[in-house]
């Protein structure tokens, strides 16, 4: 974010505000920024795209990596208040991503209880929070 254009770093600024909402509306803070947080450590990864919004918009096998971003339902946040909120998380946790603070100790993935991915048994669980659980390569 920081070495882009103004427009690029309000386009990806934006782009992790959506993935933090549509991914973690209904989680707590400390959800919301480990969402963030996977989101930016795959930007810093040489595996995955090297924007934000390449990432967010990323589609491996045409699966998307970001569910919401494929429903095939629109990707206007509806809750005025939880949009702010994503998007002032979205900011602080762009800032404070390159200060090296990383609550999730580098986690590129994450999922819900409600699914078992088939990658999961390969990555190391890091940490969990409610119903997401977070993982990393080693």
């Amino acid at each position: 974010i920081q070495s882009a254009s103004a427009d690029a770093r309000l386009e990806d600024l934006e782009c992790l505000a959506k993935n933090i909402y549509f991914e973690g509306r209904n989680q707590p803070w400390v959800g919301q920024v480990a969402i963030a947080q996977v989101t930016l450590n795959r930007v810093k990864s040489l595996t995955f795209p090297n924007t934000i919004c390449g990432v967010v918009q990323q589609k491996k096998r045409q699966i998307c990596q970001f569910s919401w971003y494929c429903d095939g339902l629109p990707d206007t946040p509806l809750n005025e208040e939880m949009w702010i909120q994503s998007y002032q998380m979205a900011y602080e946790s762009a800032e404070y991503f390159y200060q090296g603070i990383d609550l999730t100790n580098g986690s590129t993935h994450y999922h819900t209880t409600n699914v078992n991915p088939h990658w999961a048994p390969s990555l190391t669980k890091t940490m969990r929070v409610d119903d997401h659980i977070f993982y990393r390569w080693d």
